[in-house]
C-alpha cells in the first residue's frame, strides 16, 4: 500500500475515504495525528480527535483492533465470545461514553463476592452483596465487629472514590491539591501514606475477611501488603474508585462490544483505522514527525503534526530509536473456561448461580496471600495459588449462542495472582501446566465434583480450557514482561516532569495514549481520552 506523500496538501477529516474496508488506501497527505496502536485508548483519542476535525491516522500491527479488550471464540467450533484478556469495566468514565455517544452498555452483577472456607471442619463461606451480607459475617466470624468494621472502611473508600474519580479526566491535580479535595487526613494516610496492609491489620481481624480486603492491591501486582513502595496501595486505589463507587460492572456483549463501539465512532467521525499495519519507527523534530510503516505491502512512512503511542513506554522508547526502560513484570495466570454447567459446592447454604456470579476468591486468606507472595519471589509456584472467578454469562448470557444458552452452559474466567513472569522463564509450557494443576486444585477443594468434569469440549474433542502466563501475554500482545498496566501504577496526581495530562513525553509532539501513563491501567479510555485533551489543548 503506498504510504500518504509528506509534500502532499493535507486532507481535513471531512475529505478523508471511508475505513470501513481496512484495506482501504490511505488518504494522502500529513495527517494532524497518527496514532499506534488500536486498543481501546487508541481509539478513544482518535474518536476525540477525528469529532474535533482532525485528520486521524490509526496504526494497528494486529488483524483486528481492541488490543487487550476484545471479544474472541477461543474454542474450535463453539459459539462462545469471551472477553479473552479484560474481562470487567470499572475505570471508564460515563463521561467518555456520552461525549462519543458510544452504544455500549454495562450490567451490575448481583454479588460482589463469595470466599470459601472451611471452619471447624465445615464448609462455609463470605457472600458480599445482596441482602445476605450481614447475616454471612456474622455466620463466618460469630459477631456483628468485622461486619460494622467493613461498613466503616468501605464508606471511607467511597467517599475517596467520589472525590477522586472525576479527576481521571481532568489536568492532573498537584498532591496537596488532591489531599485537599479529599478532605479526609485517615483516608489520606491509609490510601497515599502507609502500606495498605496496616489499615487492613487494623481494621480486621478474621484472616479470610482480611484477605478479601487485600486482594484489590494484588491484582496485577506483584506485592507484599507491607510493601514499602506503596505498589499495592496505587492497585488498591485505582479498584475502589470505578465510577465513583467502585463497582466492577459486566460488559454487555463482552468487551469487544466497547472496542467495536469506539472503533465505531472513530469512523463515523473521519478517522482511518488500519489493521496489519505495524509502526515501526518514529522520527520527530519536536513539530512535525514521520513514522515508518510496515503493511503488508512494503514498508512506507506517514508524516503527521503529532503521534499518539497507544502502547508501553518500552516500545515508545524503541520506535523513537531509544534505549528502553527495564520492563516491569507481570504476575498473573489468566484462565478461560466454557462449562456445561455450574459445578456444585460443598457450602450447600449457596446457590452456585450466586457464587459465581460475583467474583469467587480461592486460597485469599490474608495469610495465604503471604504465603503465596514469599513462594513466588523466591523463585518458587506458589504450593496454593490465589485465584479469582467470575462467570459473565449469568449476568450477560448474550456472550454464548442460543443453544449453548438454552443448555445452560457458563463460562468462567479465573485471574490467578502471584504468577510474575520470573517463574515461567525457564520452561513456559511445563509452569503453565503445572500452575493450572495446582490452581484448578485450591478451587476443586470447596466443590463436590472437580470442575474439569464440568467443561464443555470443542469440536475436536478437547476440553474447553485455555491459560496464558505473562510470557504468553508479551508474544500474543506485546505488552512487556507481561505486565497487564505496562508498568507499574502511580498515583494520580502530579509528579516531577510528568505533564499536565500525565501523557506527555521529551518530545513535544509525541503523547503516550495508552496504560502506561499516568492514571493509566486497566480498561478506562482515560489515557486515550487525555492524550487527545493534550493534542487539542
Amino acid at each position: 500500500m503506498p504510504a500518504p506523500e509528506p509534500s502532499a496538501p493535507r486532507p481535513s477529516a471531512r475529505q478523508q475515504p471511508s475505513a470501513h474496508d481496512p484495506g482501504a488506501r490511505p488518504a494522502r497527505g500529513r495527517y494532524d495525528a497518527v496514532i499506534v496502536g488500536g486498543g481501546h485508548n487508541g481509539l478513544v483519542a482518535a474518536a476525540y480527535l477525528a469529532r474535533a476535525g482532525q485528520s486521524v491516522l490509526v496504526l494497528e500491527r494486529l488483524d483486528t483492533t481492541g488490543g487487550a479488550a476484545v471479544s474472541t471464540r477461543p474454542f474450535a467450533g463453539v459459539d462462545a465470545r469471551l472477553s479473552r484478556y479484560s474481562y470487567l469495566v470499572s475505570l471508564l468514565p460515563d463521561k467518555i461514553v456520552r461525549d462519543l455517544g458510544l452504544d455500549f452498555a454495562v450490567r451490575k452483577r448481583t454479588v460482589s463476592s463469595y470466599t470459601p472456607a472451611v471452619r471447624d471442619g465445615r464448609p462455609t463461606g463470605l457472600l458480599v452483596g445482596g441482602d445476605r451480607t450481614r447475616e454471612s459475617f456474622a455466620a463466618l466470624t460469630g459477631g456483628e465487629r468485622e461486619y460494622a468494621a467493613w461498613q466503616r472502611f468501605y464508606a471511607m473508600t467511597r467517599r475517596v472514590a467520589e472525590r477522586v474519580f472525576p479527576t481521571l479526566t481532568e489536568p492532573l491535580p498537584a498532591r496537596d491539591a488532591l489531599r485537599a479535595r479529599i478532605d479526609d487526613p485517615e483516608a489520606w494516610r491509609t490510601l497515599f501514606e502507609e502500606p495498605i496492609g496496616v489499615a487492613v491489620e487494623r481494621n480486621f481481624t478474621d484472616d479470610l475477611v482480611r484477605g478479601v480486603v487485600l486482594t484489590d492491591a494484588l491484582i496485577g501486582t506483584f506485592a507484599d501488603a507491607h510493601d514499602p513502595s506503596l505498589l499495592q496501595n496505587r492497585c488498591f486505589l485505582y479498584h475502589v474508585i470505578g465510577g465513583g463507587t467502585g463497582d466492577w460492572d459486566v460488559p454487555v456483549g463482552g468487551m469487544g462490544a466497547l472496542t467495536d463501539a469506539l472503533a465505531g465512532a472513530a469512523r463515523a467521525a473521519g478517522a482511518e483505522i488500519r489493521v496489519r499495519h505495524e509502526a515501526t519507527r518514529i522520527e520527530t523534530d519536536g513539530t512535525d514527525a514521520e513514522v515508518t510503516v510496515r503493511t503488508p505491502d512494503g514498508e512506507h512512512t506517514v508524516a503527521a503534526r503529532r503521534v499518539l503511542v497507544n502502547a508501553s513506554p518500552q516500545a515508545l522508547a524503541v520506535l523513537l530509536g531509544r534505549t528502553p526502560p527495564p520492563p516491569a513484570e507481570g504476575a498473573q495466570l489468566k484462565v478461560n473456561m466454557l462449562l456445561t454447567r455450574l459445578p456444585r459446592l460443598r457450602d450447600r447454604s449457596v446457590d452456585p448461580r450466586q457464587a459465581f456470579a460475583g467474583t469467587f476468591h480461592i486460597a485469599e486468606g490474608y495469610g495465604q496471600l503471604a504465603d503465596a507472595y514469599r513462594e513466588a519471589a523466591a523463585g518458587r509456584l506458589p504450593a496454593a495459588p490465589p485465584s479469582e472467578i467470575y462467570c459473565h454469562s449469568l449476568t450477560d448470557p448474550s456472550i454464548l449462542g442460543p443453544g449453548l444458552a438454552a443448555r445452560g452452559y457458563q463460562t468462567l474466567t479465573l485471574f490467578g495472582l502471584h504468577a510474575p513472569a520470573r517463574l515461567f522463564a525457564a520452561d513456559n509450557d511445563a509452569a503453565r501446566a503445572a500452575l493450572l494443576k495446582a490452581t484448578l486444585a485450591e478451587l476443586d477443594a470447596h466443590l463436590e465434583e472437580p470442575v474439569t468434569d464440568c467443561l464443555a469440549l470443542d469440536e475436536n474433542g478437547e476440553p474447553c480450557i485455555e491459560a496464558k502466563t505473562p510470557l504468553d501475554l508479551e508474544r500474543d500482545l506485546g505488552l512487556p514482561g507481561g505486565h497487564i498496566f505496562h508498568r507499574d501504577l502511580s498515583f494520580p496526581y502530579a509528579d516531577e516532569g510528568v505533564g499536565r495530562w500525565g501523557v506527555e513525553t521529551a518530545d513535544a509532539n509525541v503523547l503516550l495514549c495508552g496504560a502506561g501513563a499516568v492514571r493509566g491501567g486497566g480498561v478506562s479510555g482515560v489515557p486515550g481520552h487525555n492524550a487527545a485533551m493534550a493534542a487539542l489543548s
